[in-house]
């Protein structure tokens, strides 16, 4: 079966399955330095590139207020997410209160150019996929030549140290600078548990 890509128009589709439109990241990247990775790659895979830059962006986000429908099926359009960039507008005219939060009625840009920007990162390398040596703080080796019994013998071995801090993030940081101001990265971190014996 075919991917359709179903663009959130704000409305709160339950079929949404992206922020941008192919044409919305086509017209992103003719103001890009960088675009080869976009430019040359053909309209089904930019679709899904696209769908999965969504998938990515709204579960690695956790975005301020709540969403604004029970059926979307993405995480915009949202209710009371503050927009640092908009200056205080009356909510509805029947209730002259003033806000600055980004209308429950559409996707903010900055979100759109994240997905387009994250579409790019993934036609470039799979960012879900640890690289080689991800982790990897320094690997030290020593090597050993054994006198027994008039036979010389040696041997090598390795030690590994790994740190969980030298991790490559998912989204890339251009993508979560766009994303910042709407919402928190969603730090991953490995938890405990308590063992219990029976």
């Amino acid at each position: 079966m075919a991917l359709t890509l179903i663009k959130e128009d704000g409305t709160g589709k339950i079929d949404a399955n992206s922020y941008a439109a192919v044409a919305d990241a086509d017209s992103y990247y003719e103001g890009h330095l960088y675009p080869s990775a976009w430019t040359s790659a053909t309209a089904t895979t930019k679709a899904a590139a696209l769908v999965m830059a969504t998938r990515l962006v709204d579960s690695q986000y956790q975005f301020n207020g709540f969403r604004a429908h029970d059926t979307q099926a993405l995480q915009w359009p949202r209710e009371r997410c503050p927009d640092p960039d908009r200056n205080l507008v009356t909510s509805t005219t029947l209730s002259p209160v003033l806000t600055n939060f980004v209308p429950s009625t559409l996707v903010p840009q900055g979100v759109a150019a994240a997905v387009c920007e994250m579409a790019r990162e993934l036609l470039i390398v799979d960012r879900t996929a640890s690289p080689p040596g991800e982790g990897i703080d320094s690997v030290a080796t020593a090597h050993a030549t054994h006198a027994a019994t008039g036979t010389g013998s040696d041997s090598t071995s390795s030690t590994t140290k790994y740190d969980k801090s030298d991790t490559r993030r998912i989204i890339s940081r251009v993508a979560q600078a766009m994303l910042s101001k709407y919402g928190a990265l969603i730090e991953g971190g490995s938890g405990s548990v308590r063992l219990v014996r029976a």
